[in-house]
């Protein structure tokens, strides 16, 4: 566009305001206090609420005061602009609608690559949740689209569809500019010279002058405020004051002046002012009658009458979606297909191959060979007994005569049967196969409504609830078409390809051939061909630079790249050479994190080139410039938080942890870092480091988690110690001291990289020990697939460092767990011996896990599990385990033991009066035990115990050839169930020989 014809900032509002209107929506007026979003606005937040239909649009100027920059951030303001829209209930083409209002911009949807990409939206503090999407815009982010599904805690029926633009992006988009002071608001009047003041000034008072004590009090006076008012039944003036509340502790934030306990205060405080407000406002509705009426559920679809078939055919049902999450196209094609299968297979209905692919539109079955009706299938009914069936002269008696009569038939038509050795009479019915139309409708109306996915929504669909709105269903059967009514939908012949197509719907005529179909609209339904297009084109992209893509490290991104699109168009791009000098993890993580772009390496590392991968057709020049534009956009940002970071010490950042909640009962995170610290050192002096590689510990926990307090963590948390290494070396500190901070991160997950030195697998086990201690001293325990803290994560980390860092192998997880414990204790949660045990448990489960899924075969890792406080030992003798277990001398060795264990009683004590054995036998195993008995200690390995051991096998099994264990005399008999219980306790300490 040229700048005369790309819209001001005035005309794209207007624009706005214009187009929503022409569609049923009322404008509205910015709201009059300061909100974080337009979301907050009465309009929204209480709107939502309740049966009445409401379609609203309006401009919010939104304050957000830590995103304060002085106006000098080119992207970060502290007042920006969002133009809301609200949809209630949703109308069902709410996407549709939305790409419409974007034409009316000045976008060129045809030429730009818009893409919805997974957004789960959620206010604890408000109580509301939903989910959505980020709209993207050639990879920027201009828009939020959420479902809501509840607001003060409530659960919204009808649901509302919210749109936010991003104003001030779009238009920086449009107009092609990279600083928000050159937008161009009105004919000769720039964004700068309207808000260049402000900015500026509004930042100074958010960052630096705000009075703390006086805001403190205008917080604590509107909370006040609005109890009373919510006492007086007035929820509209309530909610004022909680909006004043909110905004009121934004600036204390934004001032460093809030702690652990006044976060958590307030954030209580207003979570509950909301959810009072809410209810009140629907109890006030409710009251006036509902004065905008009342939303009416949609109706219910009837599918027509059935078709007739008559020869096998190809079964094809698509399932139409707004866009899925990407996890969710990797594992809804599976899930549904097994689904179909299940059901299938209750029927009598002969089919042929099932076959299931995903896009994040569609999800498509296809059944081959589909018979066109069930067989009939013979019935057989028993009755009574023969013998009460008739009597001695062969009359029927009335339960035959009954039993005859129920199904139809004379008695003289009942047949014989024998059930358990005795005859009955019985009926056998013939039942009709059902038509594959009538089977089928029935089935896959049933699999669209019992659709689910990790997480669901609601839409104006009474009965379906899934990850995503369901919006279309196609069903065939070769070439007719199947009626299938599920809720409000009923199957047809059409499809929807790219919105952007000539014909957005199609129709389709036949099962057969339809991915082929999908293929001549642009659409490649298989993942696999979509990865394989993906791999291809940027392989030969990054070469053109003289670049590689590393696929392998890559590969999560590739497969998430490849379940975001139904037609991958990878496309090079570039950025300047100058942004190099950032650490590349700030580089790669932000093409990853933000914008699912694929770095491009040389031989000597990150190269100035990135692979972004577009949706279909689209202008490839207009694409890449918009992506170039938004990574140059992100990289500014990441060099102004560099910049700013490095002004500060690490001692300095490290106070700012004491802003940072950890979790309520357990304090801050600066509480967190400094009991990491003393466990760390704990540790260290356990595991017998070195002088130097102590100082090291101790340093580096000294500054634990500092980065956590940075800009750039705040923005990127997935650079947690890779910061703290780079700002650690410029701050001066040794290498081994940034090292360890940076691996005390490590590892991130499943598979991640490992520390390397000592001083950083010491601080991370101090780290992950901590977390599970303090958190399993509260009782947050994971349940079911609730982890919010990651102890999963953590317990896993324990267990792979421990096995992989030898210098670490005097740390078991019992004295981990116990130096974690003394820490937390001493600021006042103590771990009780039942959460200890707990803990303990859980993090022997992730070993054994980790056994089994590594392929050791299980009788072999329940053998060495009671060893996993160490589990290094443990992975040492279950490696000896596996080189003996088929040796005929260990056989045998085992065979005795548990010879031994099968008679001792359990309990017995391993304790004998050796004065009591008389019999050579006895005696001789005595003595064989008590040389065995002195040559092991408690260090004694598997292949020690085996060598040591061995000899006993002989005596062992003479002796109970020719003693008899259980003998009259008690005495006698304790004594030799002692010598056994002796000899099975000595091997119990180096293997659960009851598992072999």
């Amino acid at each position: 566009m040229t700048e005369s014809s790309t819209p001001t900032m005035q005309d794209a509002l207007l624009a706005l305001q214009r187009y929503w209107t022409e569609r049923g929506c009322m404008i509205m007026q910015p709201f009059n206090t300061e909100v974080g979003a337009g979301t907050a606005n009465p309009a929204t937040m209480l709107r939502v609420l309740g049966p009445e239909p409401w379609h609203v649009g309006y401009v919010e100027p939104s304050v957000r005061p830590d995103d304060a920059r002085y106006g000098e951030n080119p992207n970060r303001l502290q007042t920006h602009t969002q133009f809301q829209v609200i949809l209630k209930p949703d109308p069902g083409n709410p996407q549709e609608l939305y790409l419409g209002s974007l034409e009316a911009l000045g976008v060129d949807t045809e030429a730009h690559d818009i893409r919805f990409v997974e957004d789960n939206w959620a206010s604890p503090a408000l109580g509301a949740w939903g989910l959505g999407w980020e709209v993207w815009l050639d990879g920027l982010e201009i828009s939020q689209f959420t479902y809501f599904q509840q607001a003060g805690g409530l659960v919204l029926d009808p649901v509302s569809v919210e749109i936010t633009y991003g104003i001030e992006r779009i238009i920086m988009a449009l107009q092609g500019v990279d600083h928000f002071k050159d937008i161009r608001y009105s004919d000769g009047v720039s964004y700068g010279e309207i808000f260049g003041q402000s900015e500026y000034e509004m930042s100074r008072y958010y960052l630096d002058d705000a009075d703390i004590e006086a805001t403190h009090r205008m917080f604590d006076t509107s909370a006040a405020e609005a109890d009373r008012l919510l006492d007086l039944r007035l929820p509209s003036p309530a909610y004022v004051h909680v909006l004043k509340c909110s905004h009121m502790f934004n600036v204390l934030d934004a001032r460093g002046a809030i702690s652990t306990t006044e976060r958590a205060k307030a954030f209580g405080q207003m979570r509950s002012l909301t959810r009072r407000v809410a209810q009140l406002w629907a109890e006030r509705r409710e009251e006036l009658g509902h004065p905008l009426g009342v939303v009416e559920a949609a109706p219910a679809a009837t599918a027509g009458e059935l078709p007739t078939v008559s020869e096998p055919a190809t079964l094809l049902f698509e399932i139409g979606l707004e866009e899925l999450p990407h996890a969710d196209v990797s594992t809804m094609a599976g899930s549904v297909r097994d689904s179909l299968e299940s059901k299938l297979a209750g029927t009598r209905l002969a089919h042929g191959e099932i076959n299931a692919c995903a896009t994040p539109r569609r999800i498509i079955v296809q059944v081959a060979d589909v018979a066109p009706a069930e067989p009939d299938a013979e019935r057989t009914v028993r009755g009574p007994k023969t013998s009460a069936a008739f009597g001695e002269d062969g009359t029927p008696t009335k339960a035959a005569q009954g039993f005859a009569g129920k199904h139809g038939v004379s008695p003289e038509e009942l047949s014989r049967v024998e059930a358990d050795g005795v005859e009955h009479v019985a009926v056998v019915r013939t039942e009709q196969g059902r038509t594959a139309p009538v089977v089928l409708a029935d089935l896959l109306a049933k699999l669209v409504g019992e659709l689910r996915a990790d997480k669901n929504m609601r839409w104006r669909d009474p009965k379906l609830s899934f990850s995503r709105p369901v919006r279309w269903l196609l069903a065939l059967l070769g070439e007719t078409p199947l009626p299938v009514a599920v809720s409000s939908l009923v199957s047809g012949t059409t499809t929807r390809v790219h919105r952007t197509a000539a014909e957005p719907e199609v129709q389709v005529t036949s099962a057969d051939g339809y991915l082929e179909f999908l293929a001549g609209h642009g659409i490649v339904a298989d993942a696999a061909e979509r990865r394989r297009t993906i791999v291809g084109a940027a392989t030969e992209l990054a070469a053109s630079v003289g670049g590689t893509v590393d696929f392998a490290g890559e590969a999560g991104l590739v497969d998430e790249v490849t379940n975001l699109v139904e037609r991958p168009n990878p496309i090079l791009g570039g950025f300047a050479e100058r942004y190099l000098e950032l650490p590349e993890q700030i580089l790669t993580t932000v093409m990853r994190k933000h914008q699912r772009y694929l770095p491009v390496r040389g031989e000597s590392g990150l190269l100035p080139h990135f692979v972004a991968v577009a949706n279909g057709d689209c202008d490839v020049d207009l694409v890449r410039e918009g992506n170039e534009s938004v990574l140059r956009a992100r990289y500014e940002d990441a060099a102004f938080f560099w910049r700013a970071d490095l002004k500060r010490k690490p001692e300095e950042l490290r106070e700012g942890l004491h802003k940072l909640t950890f979790e309520e009962r357990l304090g801050s995170m600066a509480d967190r870092a400094d009991r990491i610290a003393r466990v760390g050192v704990a540790l260290g002096a356990t595991t017998g480091l070195s002088g130097a590689d102590q100082e090291t510990v101790a340093r580096a926990g000294a500054l634990a988690k500092f980065d956590l307090a940075s800009q750039m963590v705040v923005e990127l948390s997935g650079l947690a110690g890779t910061m703290a290494r780079e700002y650690a070396l410029r701050a001066g500190e040794t290498p081994a001291v940034a090292t360890a901070l940076a691996e005390m991160e490590q590892p991130r997950g499943a598979g991640d990289k490992l520390p390397e030195s000592n001083p950083g697998a010491v601080l991370a086990l101090a780290d992950r020990f901590d977390l599970l201690a303090s958190l399993f001293a509260i009782g947050a325990n994971p349940t079911g697939s609730s982890d919010p803290f990651g102890l999963r994560r953590a317990a896993g980390g324990v267990v792979t460092i421990l096995r992989a860092t030898p210098a670490a192998s005097a740390i078991t997880l019992r004295a981990g767990l116990e130096a974690a414990s003394a820490e937390v204790a001493s600021q006042g949660s103590t771990l009780s011996d039942e959460a200890l045990a707990e803990a303990h448990e859980f993090i022997v489960r992730r070993y054994e896990q980790q056994l089994l899924d590594a392929d050791h075969e299980h009788r072999l890792v329940q053998a060495v599990l009671p060893l996993a406080d160490a589990p290094a030992v443990a992975d040492t003798t279950l490696a000896e385990l596996e080189k003996r277990i088929n040796d005929e001398d260990f056989a045998a060795l085992v065979a005795v033991i548990q010879r031994a264990r099968r008679i001792v009683p359990e309990g017995t004590e391993p304790a004998y009066d050796a004065d009591r054995l008389t019999d050579q036998a006895e005696r001789d195993l005595h003595a064989a035990v008590a040389e065995v008995s002195d040559r092991l200690s408690d260090t004694t390995t598997l292949a020690e115990f085996t060598t040591i051991a061995g000899p006993l096998v002989a005596p062992i099994n003479t002796f109970f050839d020719e003693v008899m264990v259980m003998a009259e005399d008690s005495e006698l008999r304790k004594a030799r169930l002692g010598l056994l219980a002796t000899i099975t306790g000595l091997a119990d300490a180096v293997l659960d020989w009851r598992a072999l």
